[in-house]
């Protein structure tokens, strides 16, 4: 049991508490101006001790540098992408501000200060907040603090871009303008591949008789490599293939990549910036369509599946999303408003019963 112990100051009485901690060594705490502060404080560990909550308060010194590494360290499902900005962002902008600062001083009005103030985009933002907050909990769990500050810090609102979607006669004229790599535009305009997807198909992914790609690699580019590894969410898939991208692909399938790079190996994601040249852009401005990533031709995707009378789980299945609710958030203005012929359909339905 925790003792109470008075002694005296050049400001007065003031009360010391000993105690001993779940691992039986002794501290104490003193400073405490009334008998009853010091009472309340004796009773607080003790009960703390019982229930398993209690938190040492040295063991709050230490930094979130120290902890950070730590936990990066221990993130063993990462993709090799996801993992290089993940710590792309922890030493530009997470590890350079708190990297120093012990997880018990970290205050939430700071957290807000700092997110509010990095001036980055929404995804920048959120993924540094991301990586802050997980330390945080982790130390949390190891009773190193009581609660997480940094849980349920707002991140600036994002302001979404504009989506690109091309019609039927503008992918057309995009394709013929990529000359042999107009089949490449097909493929992401009609199969709503992500550029990883399609450049780490091989042959035997690709069957033109059921007329069916089976999508379970992920060409990404990390840094200077590209690195193979499973599609986004490790979940594996089959994309149907139109009849005329069947005629486009037939006796143009080898046994090995599909769309190889320049140099033999998986193909990297041609660059549509202001300072990049590639084959998309070149043919973008000569077919005289709006500008665009590859990752806009997978909208694309979406949009004519959608308009040519596809489900919500049609689309979700093709595109590879976790639920039909991801799609329905992500393409929810291309989805025709059933609302009236709801109106409707009750309406004759009553006319009919009544």
């Amino acid at each position: 049991m925790a003792t109470i112990t008075a002694y005296q100051t050049k400001a007065g009485k003031r009360y010391r508490v000993r105690y001993r901690k779940p691992d039986r060594s002794q501290t104490d705490r003193r400073g405490f101006k009334t008998m009853r502060d010091a009472k309340a404080f004796a009773a607080t560990v003790e009960t703390s001790k019982l229930m398993g909550t209690y938190i040492d308060p040295s063991a709050g010194r230490v930094t979130i540098g120290q902890l950070g590494e730590a936990w990066i360290g221990r993130q063993a499902d990462w993709k090799p992408s996801y993992a290089t900005t993940m710590r792309q962002s922890w030493g530009k902008h997470v590890d350079p501000r708190w990297g120093g600062t012990a997880v018990a001083d970290v205050r939430r009005s700071q957290v807000e200060e700092w997110i509010a103030g990095l001036g980055l985009s929404n995804s920048v933002a959120t993924r540094c907040l991301t990586i802050l907050s997980s330390i945080l909990e982790s130390a949390v769990a190891d009773h190193l603090i009581p609660a997480n500050p940094a849980r349920g810090v707002p991140v600036p609102r994002r302001i979404p871009k504009p989506r690109v979607y091309l019609t039927h006669q503008q992918v057309a004229r995009l394709a013929a303008a990529a000359g042999a790599r107009g089949v490449i535009v097909d493929m992401l305009a009609y199969t709503g591949l992500r550029w990883g997807e399609l450049a780490g198909l091989h042959g035997p992914d690709v069957d033109l008789v059921l007329g069916r790609v089976s999508v379970h690699r992920n060409a990404v580019e990390v840094g200077s490599h590209v690195i193979l590894g499973t599609p986004k969410g490790h979940e594996l898939r089959s994309v149907p293939l139109p009849g005329f991208l069947v005629a486009e692909l037939r006796g143009r399938v080898p046994a090995g990549i599909v769309f190889p790079g320049s140099d033999g190996g998986y193909a990297r994601a041609p660059r549509t910036s202001a300072t990049r040249k590639s084959w998309l852009k070149t043919a973008v401005l000569d077919a005289g369509v709006p500008m665009l990533s590859p990752h806009d031709l997978r909208h694309t995707a979406a949009s004519l599946a959608i308009s040519a009378g596809a489900n919500v789980k049609a689309v979700q299945r093709m595109l590879g999303h976790k639920s039909a609710a991801l799609t329905l958030d992500t393409y929810s203005d291309l989805f025709p408003d059933d609302l009236q012929s709801v109106a409707v359909a009750l309406d004759a339905a009553r006319e009919r019963a009544v």
